[in-house]
């Protein structure tokens, strides 16, 4: 009889997957074997956190759900954080936890929790398989309600019987029993354990390995709605949008995406994972003054943005009239009620929209660029001052100039990444990727293992402060033994600076946010790829050229820069 392992492997195939991240334990290795067998690739990673992140970021890119796979227990609580990432990021990710045998559940066996109430808060779904037989149902509407909608991680428990073969199970069950009962007792107990192996092993007269892939659902706009923003845009001289993470749900449409927002002729603001979805120098594409631009515009558009703290709670928005569409209801609502709600998919809608309407808002589109200008040169002037160190701003500049036109930047820190965003010019879609809404630090590594894997071609760059890159630095470990070559910028100012510059102004106290000028590339030496310290700009810049041709022939790379203080991001801290 073909194993739990052996099925489940064989779904994923079906279903598209093509890479698993895990990190091993005795629970989930049929799982792991089984799907190395079948082609799938298996990457396993130091932190269960770095598997989970990386599934997150397979979802994202790719709209096939990211597979994870974590031992029972420990495996399993190691990975909230960044489960609850996902989820706030609506990202589609399936988990799969081992657990303890269905016979031993609540027994006091090796790493036996009450798993579904620690992950039930986080997940839009969750099953545990009690018999082989509902593995193939289970997979298939976990595929189903993790795309369906607004995107989200789902959970799958698998007690480590249901994973193994048959005949294993049953000689683990068996063999404390005496092989000729002599009691009553006895008797009892073989006779129960004989009953649940038949119900845990009992042939599935509809076992069908011909699963077929799920039909995403979500919510659509229709006509009227179509009809009722286009006169509200045909009304307006100064239209606004701003285009967020929740229009990039279905990734094989960025393109089209991107033509749409052209022929609309509305300038817009990118953000999240919306950022690079015009490409460089786009006329359309306003990078700086939001908060103004919102002020004066007569109408807004928020396209996969709610109205949460990155626009004041809808503060920013006021009570100038706005549009928001989003796949999510609660975050269509969130703070503020928008004179047009739309509950749909906002890249679907935007696409649609482009069909009925047709704008040229060239003196307002100028107005808006040439506010673009002034900041770009006040950027220009604050780039050229200097620094004890290297001037984090400068730096920017100057690798702007040098990654090339292929690179997929990851964010994974505070003040540093911050900086990189207004800063970096991206060339394409799906070229930034930053945790989200929940603002986790530690994404950095998992999310450059997905990039890379689902784009070989591309130079993928982790951004990290020096405080976010101690979550995940061990994972150079990952990239080597995997062959995965990503390069990291570590922004090092010895401080969480985020958080410092406010604190020790305002409570004058610098408690608990120093680090040290500590020699982060050593760890790059550690486990077989490079990595350097530099000191000045001109360092920099050489180092940027060595990562750049060491990653491309295979090597990973850490560039441990040592950075100055900038007041750029005075008064940035978010409540």
């Amino acid at each position: 009889m073909i194993s739990g392992g052996a099925i489940i492997s064989t779904i994923l195939v079906q279903q598209g997957v093509k890479f698993i991240f895990t990190l091993c334990g005795g629970h989930i290795s049929p799982i792991l074997t089984e799907a190395d067998k079948a082609g799938i690739r298996v990457i396993d990673t130091r932190h269960e956190a770095t598997a989970v992140f990386a599934a997150d970021c397979v979802g994202r890119l790719t709209g096939v759900p990211g597979i994870a796979v974590v031992t029972a227990g420990p495996g399993l609580t190691n990975t909230v954080t960044a489960i609850k990432n996902a989820q706030m990021a609506q990202s589609p990710v399936i988990l799969f936890g081992g657990a303890a045998a269905t016979l031993l559940k609540g027994r006091g066996s090796l790493q036996d929790i009450d798993q579904m109430e620690v992950i039930k808060p986080h997940v839009k779904w969750t099953a545990s398989i009690d018999k082989v037989s509902q593995i193939i149902p289970i997979l298939e509407k976990a595929f189903s309600i993790a795309n369906s909608g607004t995107p989200g991680p789902v959970f799958i428990e698998c007690p480590v019987d249901i994973l193994y073969p048959s005949d294993i199970v049953r000689e683990w069950y068996l063999k404390n029993s005496s092989s000729k009962p002599n009691s009553f007792v006895e008797n009892i107990k073989q006779w129960y354990i004989k009953r649940h192996l038949k119900k845990l092993f009992s042939p599935n007269p509809g076992l069908d390995f011909q699963s077929a892939k799920p039909v995403k659902h979500f919510p659509l706009h229709n006509r009227n709605q179509l009809l009722r923003a286009s006169k509200m845009i045909a009304q307006s001289s100064k239209p606004l949008m701003i285009l967020g993470s929740g229009s990039m749900l279905n990734p094989l449409a960025v393109h089209h995406l991107s033509q749409a927002i052209t022929q609309l002729g509305i300038p817009v603001y990118l953000s999240g994972m919306g950022r690079g979805l015009l490409g460089n120098n786009h006329p359309l594409h306003i990078r700086h003054k939001r908060k103004l631009a919102i002020k004066e515009a007569d109408l807004v558009i928020l396209a996969g943005v709610p109205n949460d703290f990155r626009l004041d709670y809808g503060n920013h928005i006021g009570s100038r009239t706005f549009i928001s569409i989003n796949r999510n209801r609660k975050d269509l609502y969130l703070n503020k009620k928008p004179s047009l709600a739309i509950e749909a998919d906002p890249g679907k809608f935007i696409i649609e929209l482009a069909n009925h309407h047709k704008g040229q808002y060239h003196e307002w589109t100028h107005h808006l660029q040439t506010k673009d200008r002034e900041r770009e040169e006040e950027i220009d002037a604050q780039a050229s001052g200097e620094t004890e160190l290297i001037n984090p701003l400068a730096l920017f500049r100057s690798f702007d100039q040098l990654k090339g036109n292929n690179s997929i930047i990851i964010a994974d820190g505070g003040d540093f990444v911050a900086t990189a965003s207004y800063m970096l010019s991206l060339n394409d879609p799906l070229s930034w990727l930053d945790p989200g809404a929940f603002g986790t630090l530690g994404v950095g590594a998992g999310f450059a293992l997905g990039a890379k894997l689902v784009y070989p071609e591309k130079d993928v760059w982790i951004v990290y402060g020096d405080g976010s890159a101690g979550y995940s630095l061990m994972e150079y470990d990952t990239f080597t033994r995997h062959g995965i070559p990503v390069i990291s910028i570590i922004g090092n100012d010895a401080c969480w600076s985020q958080i410092a510059r406010d604190q020790i102004e305002i409570l004058e106290s610098d408690c608990a946010v120093m680090l040290n000028f500590s020699e982060y590339e050593k760890i790059a030496h550690a486990f077989g790829a490079k990595g350097t310290m530099v000191n000045t700009l001109e360092e920099f810049k050489k180092s940027v050229t060595e990562a750049l041709k060491l990653s491309r022939s295979g090597t990973p790379f850490i560039i441990n820069a040592k950075i100055g203080k900038s007041d750029f991001r005075k008064g940035s801290l978010s409540m």
